[in-house]
């Protein structure tokens, strides 16, 4: 697989994270002026990587956020200068993405083998074994959990499926719905998680731009009909990988006296997540690619690109992380 640093270029964490944005700056004044303020937008380009995915971001926004939030921008969704920019930043991050090598065979062994390849990443040990709390809790604020916006992620995957791939994600889709409680409720758990280990809120601008990647491409692929194959192949992956990375963070909690509050988020990742994995493979993928032969190179491919963003995210958090420790330290 094409090493991480080769697609990320230089290192986010040997720059400042909060650079100049021109084109972000500028979609933003345009978003909250109207159709008339988005000329502003035509023929803009980004100055880099992160001007392009925190534009990005906000443009995605437009189809993913809560409606109550965007305002006045929601009705800007599918302006022709909006949908002219998004598709254009899009075009240039995937030709990158797919400088990825993307395995070839059989799909669900081609998924098992890829998601045993970096199962558990060493930043995950480590965190299990000698992280200090503060470096767990940064660590954990950057991680953002192993399924930040994963509910609506799986009711976007959704559409169009029938069959046992339709229902195996609405089986899914409500597990993170906690079954019907509330208080079991995926995002309520990570909510009760963040208060009792007083988790800070990292800004956007705070992150580095391999965070905001990460976070950015379940957007991409939810926002895009014909990534549907890869946004299925993407949150498999995901299903498949955050079971023993979430028992390395209850691992961490034990070995640090985390409050008790603070483990059910994990705990019932590291219990269910292996499960749902095994399903999203057999129930959904599997009579997906049966019907649809095609879909196999696409999901395999979209489980390349999480992969990869995967691993460009923990090479630059970790050392983040310590290195911060060790400021704090010399201070």
């Amino acid at each position: 697989m094409t090493g991480a640093a080769t697609l990320a270029g230089r290192r986010s964490h040997e720059e400042p994270f909060a650079r100049q944005s021109p084109l972000c700056d500028t979609l933003e004044v345009a978003l909250d002026g109207g159709p008339g303020a988005l000329e502003a937008l035509r023929g803009g380009r980004p100055v880099d990587r992160r001007d392009r995915v925190t534009s990005l971001l906000a443009l995605c926004a437009l189809h993913t956020a809560p409606v109550a939030a965007l305002g006045d921008r929601a009705r800007l969704q599918g302006h022709p200068v909006v949908a002219e920019l998004k598709d254009r930043l899009e075009t240039a991050w995937i030709a990158e993405l797919d400088r990825v090598e993307v395995p070839e065979g059989d799909t669900l062994a081609e998924m098992r083998a890829l998601a045993t390849r970096d199962r558990i990443p060493d930043c995950y040990r480590w965190l299990a074994e000698s992280a200090t709390w503060d470096e767990l809790v940064h660590f954990l604020a950057l991680e953002g959990g192993p399924d930040a916006g994963f509910d609506d992620l799986v009711a976007a995957c959704q559409l169009g499926l029938h069959g046992s791939a339709k229902l195996e994600l609405a089986t899914n889709y409500w597990d993170e719905m906690g079954n019907g409680r509330l208080d079991h409720v995926h995002t309520i758990l990570h909510e009760q998680m963040v208060a009792a280990i007083d988790m800070p809120r990292i800004a956007p601008a705070d992150q580095p731009t391999e965070a905001l990647e990460r976070a950015a491409a379940g957007a991409l692929l939810a926002t895009n009909r014909y990534l549907q194959p890869e946004l299925l192949g993407a949150l498999g992956l995901t299903e498949l990988q955050a079971g023993p990375r979430c028992r390395m963070v209850v691992r961490a909690f034990d070995r640090l006296g985390a409050p008790a509050e603070a483990y059910p988020f994990y705990a019932v990742h590291a219990q269910v997540d292996p499960l749902h994995g095994r399903a999203w493979l057999e129930n959904a993928i599997a009579p997906t690619v049966d019907e649809l032969p095609g879909w196999g190179p696409r999901i395999l491919r979209g489980a390349a690109w999480r992969a990869q963003l995967n691993t460009a995210f923990f090479d630059v958090a970790w050392p983040i992380v310590r290195q911060r420790e060790v400021r704090a330290v010399a201070t």
